[in-house]
């Protein structure tokens, strides 16, 4: 699935929270906090069908690289797991070309007692206006 963090423009579903005091001496927004509430699709258009909203925040958490926690919840809203919910927290390093993994560490629903793990790549990023594509590719046991 497709996570879209769409930060610019009237239609926003990442929103800044909390910024670093000015003296900060990092190049990376370290400190920066961002609340979100972003779609979930199948395919890589923001059109594609919805299939249910990343709702949490992400934190720039490197001082020297663009790192950030992330802790969010995907709330799925079709089909068999319509209502229920897994909860993902970790590290991504933000600007990385390459797969990166973050723990599923929970979930509700059909998702109760979930464990395992999400792979992201970057699909697409606009460098000017911040908004971003990330492919997902979820693997959970659950009971």
């Amino acid at each position: 699935m497709y996570w879209h963090d769409v930060v610019a423009g009237p239609k926003t579903t990442a929103v800044v929270v909390a910024k670093a005091p000015t003296t900060s001496k990092s190049n990376n927004y370290f400190g920066g906090v961002v609340m979100i509430d972003d779609a979930l699709t199948e395919g890589p258009e923001l059109s594609s069908r919805l299939i249910g909203r990343a709702q949490g925040f992400y934190a720039s958490a490197g001082i020297h690289e663009a790192a950030t926690l992330v802790n969010m919840n995907f709330a799925f809203m079709v089909g068999k797991y319509n209502g229920s919910t897994l909860s993902i927290m970790g590290r991504d390093k933000t600007l990385s070309p390459e797969v990166r993994e973050m723990p599923i560490v929970g979930g509700s629903g059909l998702f109760r007692f979930a464990r395992g793990y999400v792979q992201l790549r970057t699909h697409h990023m606009n460098l000017t206006s911040g908004d971003t594509t990330i492919e997902y590719n979820i693997y959970v046991f659950h009971y």
